[in-house]
């Protein structure tokens, strides 16, 4: 008889260690969702500032066409990117790039760089930047920690069993190595 109260003392044990590890599991999917949303809001907040800033340029700098152009179809091209991390970061270094070059002719204009409609707008997308930079950094932990928890043993039997996937880190192609530094903003 004691040997059965073992045995079942055994599996009440491995039944409450398989729902806590599914409960984690769960968690952490949820906080990786949770991570990439902030991305997607830090990213909606960058669209949003890029059409008043071209706007501004467009008043000092109306033949840098092609420079505003780009721009505009960068932002497009980032705001449609596809819902993997690798094609949003792949837009995203696109569009950095057009900032640039965008930043590059504000230089070319003292009227411009001395507007404060530009000035605030500047400040508020080197602000949005580094908050996309911590949105990344956020998001890559919490794949970095659910990865981890997929392949460690025991926690890969439970993983297994459910179907809990590995995530894609968000993060800037080695090809692009421009895009790695951050949107530049002088005065």
């Amino acid at each position: 008889m004691t040997i059965l109260y073992v045995v079942l003392g055994l599996l009440v044990l491995a039944a409450l260690w398989a729902i806590v590890a599914y409960n984690s599991f769960i968690r952490m999917v949820q906080r990786t969702k949770e991570a990439w949303a902030d991305i997607d809001v830090q990213l909606k907040r960058r669209y949003d500032l890029i059409p008043n800033l071209v706007e501004t340029v467009k008043g000092y700098a109306t033949h840098e066409r092609s420079t505003l152009d780009s721009v505009t179809e960068a932002r497009t091209r980032a705001m449609n990117a596809g819902a993997s991390p690798a094609q949003k970061a792949e837009a995203e270094n696109m569009l950095s790039g057009a900032l640039k070059s965008l930043f590059a002719v504000s230089e070319a204009y003292p009227d411009l760089k001395a507007n404060q409609n530009f000035l605030a707008l500047q400040n508020e997308l080197s602000d949005t930047e580094n908050k996309i930079q911590a949105a990344r950094r956020f998001y890559n932990g919490n794949v970095r920690d659910l990865n981890t928890a997929i392949h460690s043993f025991p926690g890969n039997i439970i993983a297994g069993q459910f179907n809990f996937a590995e995530r894609e880190f968000f993060e800037l192609g080695e090809a692009d190595a421009a895009a790695k530094e951050p949107v530049k903003v002088s005065f």
